[in-house]
């Protein structure tokens, strides 16, 4: 399979890529050294993206960012990183990349463990989880020409352990390539609207 990787180059992203490159053609994209640049807040980006590499049978997105703010402290202006970034990003390549998705092909975004076991500061990330997990649910069963979709929704990961270990006490992160073995599932498999925990 031809398989778009947005957020190849962090730290799940790559080993994502590096779990499917045996079998399929891997094309990487993001922001920074990338086969090719996209900003998934832009609707312009993404929709100069698709065109330049054409048809492909699998869209995966493993970034997407939000402001970590205790709630009494976020604001709306804050709260429209996760909005703009997790959630209408990760949602708008889909919207936009349908056409260029084949018959029975596949979407596979990125949830997290925080929607589900909360975290102080973390409000506005689950937030955006939360509804990445209903649109894929919900699309799921109205998607065009057999085309799946699916969510990732990973633990901390151990590799970002040493920069992330202080914002979730008390949980067991779980390496990133256990967590890159649910989106070759996804990809690989038959199932739609599911949201696979690896926790």
């Amino acid at each position: 399979m031809r398989i778009l990787i947005v957020g190849a180059s962090g730290t799940i992203g790559k080993r994502v890529a590096v779990a499917l490159e045996p079998n399929h053609e891997v094309i990487r994209a993001g922001r920074n050294g990338a086969d090719v640049s996209v900003d998934t807040t832009s609707h312009e980006s993404i929709t100069e993206m698709y065109e330049k590499i054409g048809y492909i049978d699998a869209v995966i997105n493993a970034s997407g960012g939000a402001n970590f703010k205790a709630v009494p402290d976020l604001t709306p202006e804050l709260n429209e990183k996760g909005i703009a970034s997790k959630l209408k990003g990760q949602i708008n390549l889909v919207l936009l990349g349908q056409g260029y998705v084949k018959d029975g092909g596949s979407f596979t975004l990125t949830t997290g463990i925080m929607m589900d076991d909360p975290i102080p500061l973390g409000a506005s990330a689950a937030m955006a989880n939360g509804g990445v997990k209903a649109f894929v649910k919900a699309s799921s069963i109205e998607m065009p020409r057999g085309i799946r979709i699916n969510c990732v929704s990973p633990n901390v990961v151990q590799e970002s352990w040493d920069r992330l270990g202080d914002l979730f006490a008390g949980f067991n992160p779980v390496p990133a390539d256990r967590v890159a073995r649910a989106y070759v599932k996804s990809v690989e498999g038959a199932q739609t609207g599911k949201n696979y925990e690896v926790y």
